[in-house]
């Protein structure tokens, strides 16, 4: 292996800011799901059932987010900070149509996309009018995720921290009174958390406009909101769409397992819908450990320090299964208390535990995906993770889940989910261990420093 000098990035100074922007997000999540429990099991499986539509959404956000991540990372790298320049750019007008695309699925498609996932009949007049209410915030996201992706890639983790505290801090603090009610008016009820999001995700826009001018000299003309340079966003979707389709194969997959849940009654789609906030919060040291990753290997990379990249990647894995097997055991044992905060129903908190301890597996199986398939990306190794996981995806997740859901219930499902985990990250884990990514990290080197 022909690496150069073994250079150690500080991982920490850019994955702590990272872990403080997923705990908010998260927190907001988590308040949401608490302030719809108070209506009903029927608000908060609807609410759950949204997230889960606006995060297979996401995906299409994602392409770019990734893309230009890691490409402004590889350039940065390289010294080559007019391409960085032009990528960010590119990311801003591709933005502008993703959005608009994420938000006619919404307007456009709800009943139908409710009818395809099973929705009770309860849930269906609640998750209907909401879905659409969340349009117009999806166009804000779409600029909010691949703006932020740009100042990370610059390393500006902290101040990216500090926009998201404004960000989320602000979605909770509308989000109460606009669900609850203040005084004698009663408030929205569940679209009072999409009126909050939109004026939290107006307020994001705005900061990171500013961000962008302050600590990168970077200030959008009216074309770039909308034009796409093709010889700039090339580069974005050769990394972001092999990447994306991966996602979306999995979204596809889970959308069956929750398809599976939902047919199952309320009570288990609110469970479902407890349990998997509860793990946002024990994935999210990996999920940051996985950021900061891919943006210093991608650095990495494009610096040509390819030891360091490799010995930081096998340091990250180390650290994400601690982490992630401890807070596991941690929500299993804490669940009796945990549940109380969404639901007195004794069957619901008994089943939310069961679930926890099977997410023990779930998690660290799910460490070596979070952390392994973005630093793979970062090297330009992107196709692997893709071909590597559609087969345990449709099979194991997508069939698994369904087959096993019939039979044994929430368990079964979730089960379904470890597997699927261990499967793929094993495959990753591989692929990293027996350098398969080293001529990729070559080639990308060598793109980055041609003259352009």
């Amino acid at each position: 292996m022909a690496f150069r000098a073994n250079k150690r990035p500080r991982l920490n100074s850019v994955a702590v800011p990272i872990v403080g922007e997923f705990l908010l997000g998260m927190t907001v999540a988590m308040g949401g799901l608490w302030l719809s429990s108070q209506t009903s099991d029927a608000a908060a499986g609807s609410f759950g059932l949204a997230i889960q539509i606006s995060e297979s959404l996401y995906v299409l956000f994602r392409v770019l987010a990734i893309g230009v991540g890691v490409c402004t990372t590889q350039a940065l790298g390289g010294n080559q900070h007019e391409v960085a320049r032009r990528t960010a750019l590119v990311g801003l007008g591709a933005s502008t149509w993703v959005g608009l695309l994420a938000a006619a699925c919404v307007l456009l498609g709800n009943n139908l996309i409710l009818d395809v996932l099973n929705a009770p009949d309860e849930v269906v007049p609640i998750a209907a009018p909401y879905l659409q209410l969340l349009a117009p915030a999806l166009v804000l996201e779409a600029y909010n995720l691949t703006m932020a992706s740009i100042l990370r890639a610059h390393l500006h983790a902290r101040q990216s921290l500090l926009l998201m505290v404004a960000m989320h801090g602000s979605h909770l603090l509308l989000a109460i009174p606009l669900m609850l009610g203040v005084g004698d008016w009663d408030g929205f009820g569940l679209p009072g958390y999409a009126y909050a999001l939109l004026a939290s995700r107006a307020l994001g826009l705005g900061l990171h406009l500013w961000l962008w001018r302050r600590l990168m000299n970077l200030g959008p003309q009216p074309r770039d909101w909308w034009a796409v340079p093709w010889r700039t966003l090339v580069p974005v979707l050769r990394i972001g769409l092999p990447g994306a389709a991966m996602e979306m194969v999995y979204r596809i997959c889970f959308m069956v397992s929750l398809a599976t849940t939902a047919k199952l009654g309320v009570a288990a789609l609110a469970t479902h819908s407890y349990t998997l906030q509860t793990l946002k919060y024990v994935l999210i040291v990996s999920m940051s450990i996985g950021w900061a990753c891919e943006i210093m290997v991608g650095r990495l990379v494009g610096g040509g320090d390819l030891r360091a990249a490799h010995q930081l990647v096998r340091k990250g894995v180390r650290n994400g299964l601690l982490a992630s097997g401890s807070l596991a055991i941690i929500a299993a044992l804490a669940a009796p208390w945990l549940m109380r905060a969404f639901t007195r129903d004794p069957a619901i908190i008994h089943a939310a535990q069961t679930l926890l301890w099977i997410s023990f597996a779930l998690e660290t199986g799910r460490v070596f995906n979070l952390i392994i398939n973005g630093a793979l990306r970062a090297t330009g190794d992107s196709i692997f993770p893709v071909a590597a996981a559609v087969a345990s995806l449709i099979l194991v997740l997508g069939v698994g889940s369904y087959y096993l859901g019939r039979k044994f219930g929430l368990p079964g499902i979730f089960v379904a989910y470890a597997a699927d985990e261990w499967i793929r990250g094993l495959l990753l884990m591989a692929r990293w261990s027996w350098l398969g990514w080293l001529p990729y990290a070559r080639d990308t080197q060598r793109r980055v420093r041609a003259p352009r």
